[in-house]
């Protein structure tokens, strides 16, 4: 495997990475990740190979890794006998795997992750948008057409792929998540640790503070929530660019009081503990290719209200865990109203959420990536067996 992203840097893509990476070596395969060094956070991890990095100007998160570094690897991968590359992001790392599979004579395989047309207006703003998802878009087309397989991490980017003009093969596998080491008891209580009272309403989101995640919707909608319930909080767990921008909002909305910003949290238990602190998850991005945070949320049992669009079409079924939401403020304050006020109807949501959950178990997801990389090692095979029969 190889990405631009890896952790420290947490995302959906990074968390993607790891689960496959684990439930794959746990059905016994070997997978070696090629990955950018981070200057502070990085751990070191069996199995990873970092590559010299630089910083991105306008994006403090990210690194650049140098290409040249990444080919310098190809005699020590030689050795190692791999039998297919797995690309996971769109710059450096798809550029070198396309050029390291070739040399290599090893099939590439690319994971659509991320609806890019959605999120360069937000960091490209001296450019025209409509030029920007244009240009997104013929990027998106040409890369997919270097690969001998795509995984679409959900129905909806299956059709956006195919909408763009993308016709090769794309094979549809969400990420899985791991509930055996994610759903494992707290080991400290969230309320008592950040010093939140006992019994108010808490509304958790969990994801980067990016203008792209929508966040600032739900904070529109608050007041109508505070109107009815007015102790209620709604706790943001992530960092990001557009943070001081959400402070501001909240301000012009007088609900800054009513809104904490917590930052990252750990998954060695942090975020588990938050989530099942959280009375509710609420979730209104517009261009999830999956939307993990909403299965980790139904898989320690927090009723979810979201809008479901995008990826989260694939995860959310209304009444499944759930209750699915208009992007109208109305609409969603009413249906997190109902749920505060409703016990009763939060707790069978619960533990509809946990079921519905158990189906994208990690290992089940990994079963299917494994079976996409043979018949993509198999053809392979069968294309260059029946190149040299014509040969001769």
């Amino acid at each position: 495997m190889i990405s631009d992203v890896y952790f420290p840097r947490v995302n959906g893509v990074s968390t993607s990475i790891a689960s496959f990476r684990e439930a794959l070596s746990r059905l016994g395969h070997t997978v070696t990740l090629i990955c950018p060094t981070y200057p502070v956070g990085q751990v070191a991890e069996p199995g990873v190979i970092r590559i010299p990095s630089r910083g991105v100007p306008g994006d403090p998160e990210d690194r650049w890794m140098h290409h040249r570094h990444v080919l310098a690897l190809q005699p020590e991968l030689a050795d190692e006998g791999f039998d297919l590359i797995h690309v996971h992001t769109p710059f450096v790392a798809h550029y070198a795997g396309v050029a390291m599979g070739r040399r290599l004579g090893i099939p590439v395989i690319a994971t659509y992750h991320t609806l890019f047309e959605e999120y360069l207006h937000h960091y490209v703003r001296w450019l025209p948008s409509g030029m920007l998802r244009w240009a997104a878009r013929r990027l998106s087309v040409r890369q997919c057409r270097q690969v001998d397989a795509l995984v679409a991490p959900s129905r909806a980017m299956d059709a956006t792929l195919r909408r763009y003009g993308v016709n090769g093969h794309i094979e549809v596998i969400s990420t899985g998540i791991g509930l055996d080491s994610f759903c494992a008891e707290p080991r400290h209580d969230f309320r008592q640790m950040h010093l939140l009272p006992t019994e108010v309403p808490l509304l958790l989101f969990v994801g980067r503070a990016a203008r792209e995640k929508n966040i600032g919707f739900l904070i529109e909608m608050l007041p109508a929530v505070l109107e009815r319930h007015p102790e209620t909080l709604l706790l943001i767990a992530g960092e990001g660019p557009a943070q001081a921008e959400l402070r501001q909002q909240a301000r012009r909305h007088g609900v800054e009081a009513s809104v904490h910003f917590m930052g990252y949290l750990g998954r060695d238990g942090q975020l588990q503990s938050a989530y099942r602190a959280a009375d509710l998850f609420v979730f209104a991005s517009r261009t999830e290719t999956q939307g993990l945070v909403l299965l980790e949320a139904m898989a320690l049992g927090t009723p979810v209200v979201s809008t479901a669009v995008m990826g989260t079409l694939d995860i959310l079924i209304d009444g499944e865990g759930c209750l699915v939401a208009n992007e109208n403020t109305d609409d969603f304050a009413t249906k997190v109203n109902r749920l505060i006020d409703d016990r009763e109807h939060r707790t069978e949501l619960s533990i509809r959420a946990r079921t519905h959950a158990a189906k994208w178990h990690e290992d089940l997801k990994a079963a299917e990536l494994a079976a996409l990389y043979r018949r993509t090692c198999d053809s392979r095979l069968t294309s260059m067996v029946d190149a040299d029969a014509k040969g001769d």
